[in-house]
């Protein structure tokens, strides 16, 4: 019996929604039917900032679309041409939801630079959704055990040291400092990175709004860069990292590298009696060196004076982000937003 019209269509149509399925994934993937690369525009906000707001002062940079989480908001990208390091790299921001909303139109937001462990270049690998580090903040701020960060996330070495695993050079890496005739990774990381967020968001005038996040080498380079750099930034949370600079770079530099020695800045920062910093560190209990390290580092110089400390044991954690990030959220995500600013909603 000839099959009805009808039947025939139906026939037609299911192998075709079939193939949409295994299709639009694929596509989807390959960017067919994406976003990815479309201009974005996080807004500026309207008229006079509430105080103790910086409106975002321009010039506004060229992001693009990189990746989108759950809740569509979007984490951009832009290459940024350092004025002040002469260095040039990409840099991966996300705005929470929050950013957008009505009621803080005219307010500032905290800002997170996280940086990456291992080479840091070309890609800092926390603009991936993977890991979930910006998913997370969104669910903690809803869940007011952290601020909405806005999360920045530049390269942090000025190329991939990893590249070839049998140089004999591996320890190649810039420990986020300006080493004498080398890039310039110190300024670039906390100069001209937080000049491009302050030229396109809006951000707070005071330190409380300013913290770094990182793990291993990244951990060291934002522990370094909030110690070096008290009055621009409050806070830190240090996922398994190193407590003294010990790139290979660094030979024949002896006085500059203990100028990045987080052992030395410390005990000049109580010394001079402030202003107060707070230091969260995160290692996983199979870290040993890390651990010893960072026990070693609160022992001598942790809640004395200004330099304020605590320290999470991850248990069973090991040295890696997808360790890290959820351990943010028992603990150290929750204490320095505690002490740090968060945007005002307008009356």
């Amino acid at each position: 019996m000839p099959l009805s019209r009808r039947r025939r269509r139906l026939w037609l149509v299911a192998p075709l929604a079939v193939l949409a399925l295994v299709a639009w994934p694929v596509l989807n993937f390959f960017g067919v039917f994406s976003d990815k690369g479309d201009p974005v525009d996080f807004g500026k906000g309207g008229g006079k900032g509430a105080a103790g707001t910086l409106m975002p002062t321009g010039p506004q940079a060229d992001f693009r679309v990189e990746n989108t989480l759950g809740d569509g908001t979007k984490i951009a990208r832009t290459t940024l041409h350092g004025k002040k390091s002469g260095f040039t790299g990409d840099v991966w921001v996300w705005a929470p939801e929050q950013y957008k909303e009505a009621q803080y139109a005219n307010s500032g937001f905290p800002v997170l630079i996280a940086l990456p462990g291992g080479a840091g270049y070309p890609r800092n690998y926390w603009m991936g959704t993977n890991l979930k580090l910006q998913s997370s903040i969104a669910t903690w701020s809803k869940e007011g055990t952290s601020l909405p960060f806005i999360v920045v996330m530049p390269v942090l070495n000025p190329e991939n040291h990893d590249e070839d695993p049998k140089d004999p050079e591996l320890g190649r890496y810039w420990d986020g400092s300006d080493i004498p005739g080398q890039p310039k990774m110190g300024t670039w990381l906390t100069e001209d990175v937080p000049d491009l967020v302050k030229a396109n968001f809006r951000t707070l005038t005071s330190r409380d709004g300013w913290a770094f996040m990182g793990s291993s080498t990244g951990g060291f380079a934002g522990l370094k860069s909030v110690l070096k750099n008290p009055d621009k930034f409050k806070a830190v949370i240090a996922s398994g990292p190193d407590t003294v600079p010990d790139s290979l770079l660094w030979s024949g530099h002896e006085k500059e590298k203990q100028e990045n020695n987080p052992e030395k800045l410390a005990p000049q920062l109580i010394a001079r009696k402030g202003p107060d910093v707070y230091l969260a560190f995160q290692v996983g209990t199979k870290e040993k060196k890390a651990m010893a390290a960072a026990k070693k580092f609160i022992a001598s110089y942790g809640n004395k004076g200004p330099v304020h400390t605590m320290l999470r044991e991850i248990p069973d954690g090991e040295h890696n982000a997808a360790t890290y990030v959820p351990s943010m959220g028992e603990g150290p995500i929750q204490w320095i937003s505690r002490h740090m600013q968060g945007p005002t909603p307008a009356p």
